[in-house]
């Protein structure tokens, strides 16, 4: 009885909470991914482990509940830790007048977490360079150096410009960020993975105008959970940098904003850009956060992880390291957002033929969970088909794992189908879908210059999927920039696999916007 009355003299903290009682009302889809999300945080601010204190209340009164009530809560709290593939390792109970009270530690089977962040911004203006110095912790020469541990085809180094996306990881072990000798050493990636306690993965992004639509299928492509938008200090806030932002917001991702090349420009000259982004984020709803110390760093992740509408502003320099240390501590204190429940899917971003494995095809897993050997469902192809192949092996930066689950950015060696067969958006699946030409969505028009009517053309971009989709018919007789509306469309040249709810960007030209599949037409 001594231990639980001083964990309640302490308080609530880093990984103790305390729970009056939890029923089977908290296993509603909602209140069950809140709890996994709370659960997770406690999880990783105890290093691994979560103490619940049951039986007490938010103020810390020792309050009692039944032994029936005792049983319920910890069959939630083992159900909610399923969800993050963690498990209860021990519960004490303890008797009093009114009931009992009791404690019950939790601790994470799987024990990696990994969370996505997407880097976006304008070209030049540092974003490779700032993962470059994150995962390597070395300063840049102030010309780009460090950006070549991301930027690996021929042509981009040598014009210092992203042309593709691009994958980084940063490790974390008991809460150090390890940095990485050479980055782009494959053995020490699959290194980084094998003994980390967190992941951070970065999808670095490309900020050229002509590649706007690499950019979107980086972000709306793979299951991203936080937003990294960088703004050069020289240049403040471009077209781009507010095109950026749209794509982030409209999937309804928490952001972070980091100021670069801080180190190029006096004080006076930082301050006008803190006040431009400012008046950004306030145009859209968002409310900005500066944060100038390491120690404010838990306080933002929380109020990031908790409230979409707040945005952590940090000032950083690649050639000084200024703000890198409360870059890593913010993103070591983010949790991982929204634990997937449903069957195994991953859209197909990347093929390889690889000589001795065969074709592999990597992409984000968007939800369930894969094993190797497993038998699964690739396609559509043109005709709307499926094949069945097996997975022979899973990897993820370059570690070989038996099992990856939602949110694990992997690559999936398959037997049975050719990679000269596959292409982009497709899907890989336990259970066989359906292929859809047709659907109906909600849109809204960001920018068009005249009138957008039936028969328009535009380029939609869904998850991986980048194809012309055909406007068939509309409830209006015709859109223009801040409208909305009700539209059908159809792919024009191949079938996808699409479900309701999906968001989408849609471009043609300068012309842009949103949209939300309503209905399916199989």
């Amino acid at each position: 009885m001594e231990k639980i009355l001083n964990l309640v003299k302490e308080g609530e903290r880093e990984n103790i909470e305390f729970k009056e009682f939890l029923t089977d009302f908290h296993l509603h889809p909602d209140r069950l991914q809140s709890l996994a999300c709370q659960m997770n945080h406690r999880i990783l601010m105890g290093r691994g482990k979560a103490i619940y204190v049951l039986g007490i209340s938010d103020s810390g009164e020792l309050k009692g509940i039944s032994e029936s009530q005792f049983e319920e809560t910890v069959n939630v709290l083992r159900k909610v830790s399923e969800e993050i593939e963690a498990k209860i390792s021990s519960i004490e109970k303890y008797k009093l007048e009114n009931g009992v009270v009791g404690i019950a530690e939790i601790v994470k089977s799987r024990p990696k977490e990994h969370i996505l962040v997407g880097t976006a911004g304008h070209v030049d203006h540092g974003k490779s360079t700032l993962v470059g110095c994150l995962i390597s912790g070395k300063p840049d020469n102030g010309d780009g150096a460090t950006s070549i541990y991301l930027d690996v085809l021929k042509h981009e180094i040598e014009r210092g410009l992203s042309a593709d996306l691009s994958y980084a990881v940063l490790s974390f072990v008991d809460g150090k960020a390890v940095k990485m000798k050479n980055p782009l050493n494959k053995s020490e990636k699959a290194l980084m993975v094998e003994k980390s306690d967190k992941i951070v993965s970065f999808i670095d992004t490309v900020g050229h105008e002509p590649w706007l639509r690499t950019t979107i299928r980086g972000l709306l492509g793979q299951r991203i959970d936080y937003g990294l938008l960088v703004i050069a200090a020289n240049d403040g806030i471009m077209r781009t940098t507010k095109e950026h932002l749209g794509i982030l917001l409209a999937m309804e991702l928490p952001v972070i904003i980091a100021i670069t090349k801080t180190d190029m420009v006096d004080e006076r000259r930082v301050k006008e850009v803190l006040e431009q982004i400012a008046h950004m984020l306030r145009g859209v709803g968002r409310i900005p956060y500066h944060i100038s110390k390491k120690e404010d760093a838990e306080r933002a992740a929380k109020l990031l992880s908790e409230k979409n509408i707040v945005v952590p502003v940090i000032e950083t320099s690649s050639v000084t390291l200024k703000g890198y240390d409360i870059l890593e501590e913010v993103l070591y204190r983010l949790p991982k957002r929204g634990y997937s429940r449903g069957d195994f899917l991953m859209y197909i971003d990347r093929l390889y033929r690889v000589s001795g494995v065969g074709t592999v095809v990597s992409g984000t897993i968007k939800t369930g969970e894969i094993r190797s050997g497993e038998e699964v469902y690739i396609g559509p192809f043109h005709d709307g088909s499926f094949k069945k192949v097996r997975v022979q092996s899973i990897e993820m930066h370059y570690y070989r794992i038996e099992k990856a689950s939602d949110g694990d950015i992997v690559g999936l060696a398959v037997k049975g189908v050719r990679a000269e067969e596959l292409r982009r958006g497709m899907v890989v699946t336990k259970k066989e879908p359906k292929a859809v030409y047709e659907f109906v969505a909600d849109v809204y028009v960001f920018s068009h210059p005249t009138r957008i009517k039936r028969g328009y053309e535009p380029v939609i971009h869904l998850e991986t999927i980048s194809e012309t989709v055909v406007f068939e018919d509309m409830d209006r007789e015709y859109l223009k920039a801040g409208d909305r509306g009700k539209v059908r469309m159809k792919f024009k040249y191949n079938p996808y696999y699409i479900f309701r709810g999906q968001k989408f960007i849609f471009r043609e030209g300068k012309s842009k916007g949103m949209g939300e599949i309503k209905e399916v037409f199989d």
